[in-house]
C-alpha cells in the first residue's frame, strides 16, 4: 500500500479516486471507467510532476526517509549476484545496522558495505535503525583490509541518521572505530565509490563514504547533523527544523555546486520509493562508469593520491 507524504496529498486524493472507481468496477462490471481512470491518471501524473519539480530541502528530507525508499538490501538484491555477507569484526560482536561482504557486479568481484534501516518494525529494530555501533565500523575495516589485499574494489551505500549515540557505544570507542574506518577508506589502494542512497549522516556516513568518487541520489540528503538537531543546538528548538534544512545545503544540487559529491543520479519524479527498478538502471549506470574509470586505468599509488587531492580540495574554492 502506497505510503504518502504530507505535500503529496493532491496525488494522494487523486489516487484514491482512482482505487474507488476500480473497487467499484470490480464489483459491478456494467460500470465503465476506463475515461474516467484515464483522466485522473494523468492529472495525478501532472501533479506528481509539478510537486517533484519544486522540492524544498526540508521536502527532499522527508522523501530521503520514506519508509518504501529502496534500502541496501534491495540494492544487493538488484545489482549484486553471489553476494555473501561476512558477520563480526573479531573483536566484539556483530553489527546488523552496516552490512558487509562480497559479491560480483555485473560478473567483477567487488566488496560492498551499506548501512541497513529495515522494511518494517522487526527488521528496523533488528538492524538499530541503520545506525552502527563501533563493531560495525570495525567489520567495515576488517572488510577494506581484505578487498585492498585481494585487489577487490569497494562499493558503499550509505543510508545512515547517524553513528548510534548510545552509552554503550561511546564505551567501545565509537568516535576512535569511525576514525579508523575513514582512515582506512584513504588509505586504500583499490578504487572505492560511495552511493549516498537516502540519508548520509554525520560520522556515521563519512566512516564509509570517504572514496574516490561520492554520488548522491537526487532525493538523499548528506549533512554534518540532521536539521532537527541542527535546529536544537542553534536554536534550542527543534521546531525550526525546515529553517535548518534550508540553511544547511543538504540537498544534493547543493553538495554538487560545493563540490562535496561528485555526481547525481535522477530520480523519476515521485521518487525512489515508487521507482525501484529506474533507480536500481541508474545507479547500476553509475557504478558501471565509475568501474570503467577506476579499474585497471590507475596505479594503486594514483589512486589514493586522487582520492586524497578530491578531499583537500573541499572547501578551497567556496567564497
Amino acid at each position: 500500500m502506497q505510503s504518502y507524504l504530507d505535500f503529496e496529498k493532491p496525488v494522494a486524493d487523486l489516487e484514491g479516486k482512482i482505487a474507488e472507481l476500480k473497487s467499484l468496477a470490480s464489483s459491478d462490471q456494467a460500470v465503465s471507467i476506463d475515461e474516467e481512470v484515464s483522466r485522473l491518471s494523468s492529472r495525478a501524473e501532472e501533479a506528481l510532476v509539478d510537486i517533484y519539480r519544486r522540492l524544498t530541502p526540508w521536502q527532499k528530507m522527508q522523501v530521503a526517509r520514506h519508509p518504501q525508499r529502496p534500502h541496501f538490501s534491495d540494492y544487493v538484491k538488484s545489482l549484486i549476484t553471489e553476494w555473501t555477507p561476512l558477520a563480526g569484526d573479531r573483536k566484539f560482536a556483530e553489527d546488523p545496522a552496516l552490512q558487509a561482504g562480497f559479491g560480483r557486479f555485473n560478473g567483477r568481484p567487488v566488496a560492498i558495505l551499506g548501512q541497513e534501516k529495515g522494511s518494517n518494525t522487526e527488521t528496523r529494530l533488528k538492524h538499530n535503525f541503520g545506525m552502527s555501533r563501533p563493531e560495525g565500523y570495525r567489520k567495515a575495516v576488517r572488510i577494506m583490509e581484505m578487498a585492498d589485499r585481494f585487489d577487490i574494489p569497494v562499493l558503499s551505500f550509505i543510508d545512515t541518521a547517524g553513528a548510534f549515540p548510545g552509552i554503550d557505544a561511546e564505551e567501545r570507542g565509537q568516535a576512535e572505530a569511525i576514525a579508523r574506518s575513514t582512515e582506512k577508506c584513504l588509505e586504500l589502494g583499490v578504487p572505492n565509490l560511495a552511493v549516498i542512497i537516502g540519508e548520509g549522516g554525520s560520522g556515521g556516513a563519512i566512516a564509509i563514504a570517504t572514496a574516490n568518487r561520492v554520488l548522491m541520489l537526487e532525493n538523499a540528503i548528506y549533512a554534518v547533523i540532521s536539521p532537527e538537531g541542527a535546529a536544537s543546538i542553534l536554536w534550542r528548538d527543534a521546531a525550526k527544523a525546515l529553517d535548518a534544512a534550508n540553511a544547511m545545503k543538504i540537498t544534493a544540487a547543493d553538495l554538487l555546486s560545493l563540490g562535496i559529491i561528485d555526481g547525481i543520479i535522477a530520480e523519476p519524479a515521485g521518487g525512489a520509493h515508487r521507482h525501484h527498478a529506474e533507480v536500481m538502471a541508474a545507479t547500476s549506470r553509475g557504478i558501471e562508469q565509475f568501474l570503467a574509470d577506476f579499474v585497471g586505468n590507475r596505479s594503486r599509488l594514483e589512486i589514493r593520491e586522487h582520492r586524497r587531492d578530491k578531499f583537500l580540495a573541499i572547501g578551497s574554492n567556496l567564497n
